[in-house]
């Protein structure tokens, strides 16, 4: 209950309050500067663009110089670190928990959490998906429509479904 109130509520908020401004340099900033106070720690210069979704945002922790695009998802319960200088493209899902199978369904099964760390300097392009228990390196690039479920070493480029090394 107390992080609800002390973190989800007001983020979702703020993040309802300003849709509506367009997604310029200006807008981006201020985003970024109302939500920083609703993450478990968070650098200087955070950019949000517009209709950005966060779960349990008591879990995530964001670096320096971070800039997450339009229509991401994330989903905090296993626990997020992102580093400085990370760049997302639009509608991204970083989901820290699966559903496990509970009598021949996934629906009531119980989930399984594992935190995600996504190294700086990273570059996470348009639609990707990354997975719980992922670790990207630094300076890594995640081409478009790709879903990463495996590490992924510093400076490499990987893309595809399930993502492999590219470069």
């Amino acid at each position: 209950m107390y992080n609800n109130l002390r973190y989800s509520l007001p983020l979702h908020f703020v993040l309802r309050l300003t849709n509506w401004l367009p997604d310029n340099v200006m807008f981006i900033r201020l985003r970024g500067r109302l939500a920083r106070p609703f993450f478990k720690s968070c650098g200087s210069r955070l950019g949000l663009g517009r209709n950005i979704t966060f779960y349990n945002p008591s879990n995530i922790e964001i670096g320096d110089d971070v800039y997450i695009a339009y229509g991401c998802w994330f989903n905090g319960a296993g626990g997020i670190k992102i580093e400085n200088e990370v760049l997302f493209g639009p509608y991204g899902v970083i989901v820290t928990s699966n559903h496990t199978l509970l009598d021949k369904s996934y629906r009531f099964g119980f989930p399984v959490k594992a935190p995600i760390f996504i190294g700086k300097g990273a570059w996470i392009a348009a639609h990707v998906t990354i997975l719980a228990g992922t670790i990207i390196g630094e300076g890594a690039l995640i081409a478009a429509n790709s879903v990463v479920n495996e590490a992924v070493e510093d400076l490499t480029i990987m893309g595809g479904v399930p993502a492999r090394k590219i470069k």
